[in-house]
């Protein structure tokens, strides 16, 4: 909400004043401006609810959003990038050590950035192979870091395998936990990093791996397509990423889903192969 207000071209014009063209203004220069069709969307839906909440209480006749058309999205398909498990390889033995355990969390947890930096000893139940979702950090105007609950309210108990489950153990071996609240990252002040260090780290690390133009989040859409290869259903997948509704996931992942058509052709391609097993036994049996 704060980024959507800052970026805002019309903030300081009167609420009486205000109208569509300015809206319209405003979305294009942030399309200008080179901003994600849904990062335009979500800075344009913060201000739109302080626009109706004018309208409910007579402080505008109408609301100047209505109507007003966005940049159109990429269909998940063609926009998603997925690496691959050799990347993901790639990227782990590039790492810092102490950045090793937070590429692990995001890639096999499906952790968002902010979540796996505010990450606390405590949240991590290494018998039962657990790990605890209860906040993320957020970054501030002027660099504060603030300490939030998880976007959407999607706090969570991710089940984690147990490759994971020793590279934190060697971390909190090996690196320590800091602070009182023994975080697992360290940035400035005693607080956990904010996403400008952890994506100076990141490019970092893709850079000594030899990829190209992976992103962070990237190894969260890795993480769930991995869950889906494996057969899971759509509120598994739900509630292993946090999404606050199945369809946010299916809006997403819909596309990684095998369809009736795939279904109906495995389905197809079984029998055949049992067919095929009984007649090549049955031949052998006459030949014998």
């Amino acid at each position: 909400m704060s980024l959507a207000v800052r970026s805002c071209t019309f903030s300081d014009i009167e609420f009486r004043n205000i109208k569509r063209s300015h809206v319209e203004a405003w979305v294009k220069k942030m399309s200008q401006d080179g901003l994600a069709p849904g990062t335009v969307k979500t800075r344009y839906n913060n201000v739109r609810s302080v626009l109706r909440g004018a309208r409910n209480d007579r402080m505008l006749a109408t609301d100047p959003a209505d109507g007003v058309t966005l940049p159109r999205a990429r269909k998940a398909e063609h926009a998603m990038s997925i690496p691959s498990p050799s990347d993901v390889g790639k990227l782990l033995e590039a790492a810092d050590p102490w950045f090793l355990s937070f590429v692990a969390m995001c890639g096999f947890a499906g952790l968002r950035l902010g979540e796996a930096a505010a990450v606390q000893l405590t949240d991590i139940d290494f018998l039962r192979r657990t790990l605890k979702v209860e906040r993320q950090i957020q970054r501030a105007g002027g660099g504060e870091v603030l300490i939030t609950p998880p976007k959407y309210g999607s706090e969570r108990l991710v089940h984690i395998p147990d490759g994971l489950v020793q590279v934190l153990a060697r971390h909190v071996e090996q690196i320590g936990v800091h602070s009182p609240q023994k975080w697992l990252f360290l940035g400035d002040g005693g607080l956990p990093p904010h996403q400008n260090t952890v994506g100076y780290w990141w490019r970092k690390t893709v850079k000594a791996a030899g990829l190209e133009a992976v992103k962070l989040h990237d190894l969260r859409h890795f993480y769930a397509s991995g869950l889906i290869a494996a057969g899971c259903d759509v509120v598994t997948v739900q509630r292993a990423l946090g999404h606050s509704k199945a369809t946010t996931t299916l809006n997403t992942y819909a596309h990684l889903w095998p369809t009736a058509e795939d279904r109906t052709r495995s389905a197809a391609g079984a029998m055949m192969d049992d067919a095929l097993g009984i007649s090549a036994d049955s031949l052998r049996t006459h030949q014998a």
